[in-house]
């Protein structure tokens, strides 16, 4: 079966600020799995390292108050695509992120405070069906079959 992974968790400095969150998720999933490296924000056009950005509101804009929701909405259309293309139905993705947090983002003030929310991959991933784990859930994946 194949996941898509939030490529920074597979150890690919993407992150904004160009460093790894490499987890080891070959701990809580067989062989049985093909992992599939995926960054919507790299995909989306941002580079790397960049600008912290958050969901304000309906956009997303970065630390020095510009929008970059375009981006987030190309990354997470590309990251659909690619779930359709190699029928992909479960994502391993990086909590709290503006683009794949699931539960808990950051609120907008760039302040480290989390509040009840998805990111723009992982709000388009979900609503297609797709399931979402991310590196603080993966023991629930042990069970996908």
């Amino acid at each position: 079966m194949k996941i898509l992974v939030s490529s920074c968790l597979l150890g690919c400095k993407c992150r904004y600020d160009g460093k790894e969150q490499k987890v080891n998720i070959s701990n809580f999933i067989s062989n049985d799995f093909c992992l599939i490296p995926f960054c919507p924000e790299q995909a989306g056009g941002l580079p790397t390292p960049r600008i912290p950005c958050e969901i304000v509101g309906d956009k997303i804009i970065n630390k020095n108050g510009k929008d970059k929701t375009n981006e987030f909405i190309k990354g997470a259309n590309e990251a659909l695509d690619l779930c359709k293309l190699f029928n992909i139905k479960h994502a391993i993705l990086k909590s709290k992120s503006p683009s794949c947090g699931f539960g808990k983002i950051y609120d907008g003030t760039f302040s480290n405070n989390l509040i009840n929310g998805n990111g723009i991959t992982a709000n388009l991933l979900n609503n297609n069906g797709i399931k979402i784990y991310n590196e603080n859930n993966l023991k629930n994946i042990i069970t996908v079959k």
